[in-house]
């Protein structure tokens, strides 16, 4: 049996964390899959709420990454995600501004790097992790996730290096 203010600490960790977890599915699993992903998510952390620790946000970072994992194949997932970064991609196009370049170019050498390397350089800029609370997420110990982090940052580096300056949207469909 939960605990009696049990409702109140779900509802609490559900408004503190909702919108990250939902941000992390996206940029995991697209915006078709996403609401799914969080929804059971926070299933598994109302079952689970004694196990819940007092920083949620970790804990169920890895519940969704879970969750992905154990629902959708690599497959799928990829194919969700380039759909989104040519969403994206035609969305920042259609726009003239410096900054939507910029960012076009950003997604563009994104799409090109692989999911676990997306998946560091996405926890800690849109996510807001720290370097414990990702490594936690991606399951390794942080001197292993600052080595990983470094390598990268260097191909993204190489990849933004390598961007056209105007973007064929072929090259997402791959």
């Amino acid at each position: 049996m939960k605990e009696p203010d049990a409702g109140a600490r779900f509802t609490e960790m559900y408004a503190a964390c909702h919108e990250q977890v939902y941000a992390y599915a996206v940029s995991r699993a697209g915006r078709q899959l996403a609401d799914d992903v969080v929804g059971e998510t926070f299933l598994v952390a109302w079952r689970r709420l004694s196990m819940v620790p007092e920083t949620p946000l970790p804990w169920l970072l890895v519940t969704a990454r879970n969750v992905m994992h154990g629902r959708y194949r690599d497959e799928v997932r990829q194919a969700s995600l380039a759909a989104e970064l040519r969403a994206w991609v035609e969305e920042a196009d259609a726009d003239v501004a410096d900054g939507v370049t910029e960012r076009a170019a950003v997604l563009a050498a994104l799409a090109r790097l692989s999911d676990g390397d997306r998946e560091l350089l996405t926890l800690m800029a849109w996510q807001g992790l720290s370097n414990r609370e990702a490594a936690h997420v991606v399951g390794c110990s942080v001197a292993t996730f600052f080595v990983r982090l470094h390598r990268a940052r260097k191909r993204l580096e190489a990849a933004m290096e390598d961007a056209p300056t105007t973007f064929d949207l072929k090259e997402f469909s791959r």
